[in-house]
């Protein structure tokens, strides 16, 4: 079978990274070695510093991916040139050199935006793929919530960026990153919300769903269950006031039965506190290694997922799956599909339907173990490796026909993305 030679671009990358995309990049990317090709991942390291990024405790780990991170003099001027020309200007000559030395049958572009904009994406002559982690490509602040306030519903880019604070970037009024979205031979969507939405805001170029997968996960092997003095549902994330934590709260002062155990931080932790002070049953835990995360998820009578702003997928919804937690998600965005997909979760608008779904997973066992075979269930289907692995290399092998690249195409019809089938 073919190796395939890979380049990603990522603004973000680990261990210079904040959430759950650059995670994700991580992911593929060791699948894909995994599977015999040949993987390197270009990001920005001023960007992560620049926002405030702490030097990483320790070195990565060695996993078979080239990791190349882009670091100049200027740092927070080179981000902000990126940002306002829409190009990879300090680091333009790098990445031409590097595409150029590589000769990569794949060009992956991820989170695009400080790692070089929409001028990465004429770069190079491999198979382009575009996949859209955020909302970048129809939003300047990358998250459709408009005013820092509320969620957006038509375009008022000027005024929203500066109640960001953030220069706005005239390349966006131009056309320039419609154009440049013509070089890419295959635009991935990461749920059918986020394709509709792409597709509200004036996005025209065509996008395939394709979601995010996890390793497959022997329970017998996995951590047990966390122990807590008392039953208790999970939160997992960023502390941001996107993410709506706040409004879980007023439901467990409501609520005497069980705890809210809160794993993550973030630049919302002093005030999400403030706000919980004096409800001893909300615990912030910080953040979490693997194992421990693994066992709190286990334990958990059900995970919150409360946000309030359009996520492109919610991908600590199957991470609660695969281990046979049930969640309960706020009805916006992408998690209803992905909750009625898995009939694992219960869905909320008001306190008051979350504080009726609390009570439905912790007084009906049954029910709730019901739920949680079809959430491990659904994992198996639809989000596991092997299956989301063949999902992409039969999109790419279909953008690499468009594209007239029959040699590609036959490496990935051939199973090139599938388990051992690269060597």
């Amino acid at each position: 079978m073919v190796s395939l030679r890979i380049l990603m671009f990522t603004t973000f990358y680990p261990p210079h990274s904040f959430g759950g995309d650059a995670v994700g990049v991580q992911r593929m990317a060791r699948a894909l070695v995994a599977r015999g090709h040949e993987v390197t991942v270009v990001y920005d390291s001023d960007s992560y510093f620049s926002l405030g990024g702490k030097p990483p405790a320790a070195l990565p780990e060695e996993d078979g991916v080239t990791a190349i991170p882009l670091s100049s003099r200027t740092g927070v001027l080179s981000n902000l040139l990126t940002q306002q020309l829409g190009r990879p200007v300090a680091h333009g000559r790098r990445i031409r050199q590097i595409v150029q030395e590589g000769d990569f049958d794949i060009v992956w572009y991820n989170n695009a935006s400080l790692v070089g904009g929409p001028g990465l994406l004429d770069i190079g002559d491999g198979l382009k793929v575009f996949e859209a982690h955020e909302h970048w490509l129809v939003c300047p602040t990358h998250v459709l919530w408009r005013y820092n306030k509320e969620l957006c519903d038509k375009r008022e880019c000027l005024r929203c960026v500066l109640s960001y604070r953030r220069p706005p970037q005239l390349w966006r009024a131009t056309g320039y990153l419609d154009r440049m979205l013509d070089n890419i031979d295959l635009l991935i969507a990461k749920s059918e919300f986020s394709r509709d939405k792409h597709r509200e805001f004036g996005l025209r170029q065509e996008m395939e769903v394709l979601p995010y997968f996890l390793p497959d996960l022997d329970l017998d092997s996995a951590p047990p269950a966390a122990t807590h003095d008392r039953p208790y549902f999970l939160f997992v994330g960023r502390l941001e006031k996107i993410k709506g934590l706040q409004d879980v709260f007023p439901a467990m002062d409501r609520y005497p039965d069980a705890d809210l155990l809160i794993l993550g931080d973030g630049d919302y932790a002093d005030e999400l506190k403030r706000l919980a002070a004096g409800n001893d049953r909300i615990r912030f835990l910080g953040r979490k290694p693997l194992d421990e995360l693994t066992a709190y998820y286990r334990g958990a009578l059900g995970l919150i997922v409360p946000s309030v702003c359009y996520e492109t997928f919610g991908i600590i919804l199957i991470e609660s799956f695969r281990l046979g937690t049930p969640v309960i998600a706020r009805r916006l965005g992408p998690f209803p599909e992905i909750v009625e997909a898995a009939q694992g979760g219960v869905l909320f608008e008001t306190e008051d339907e979350l504080i009726a779904a609390m009570r439905g997973l912790q007084d009906d066992p049954a029910h709730r173990d019901a739920q949680a075979r079809a959430a491990r269930g659904a994992f198996d289907r639809v989000w596991r490796e092997d299956r989301v692995l063949a999902s992409f290399g039969a999109a790419l092998a279909r953008a690499a026909h468009r594209k007239g690249d029959a040699r590609l195409a036959k490496a990935l019809e051939g199973g090139a993305f599938e388990n051992g089938a690269a060597a």
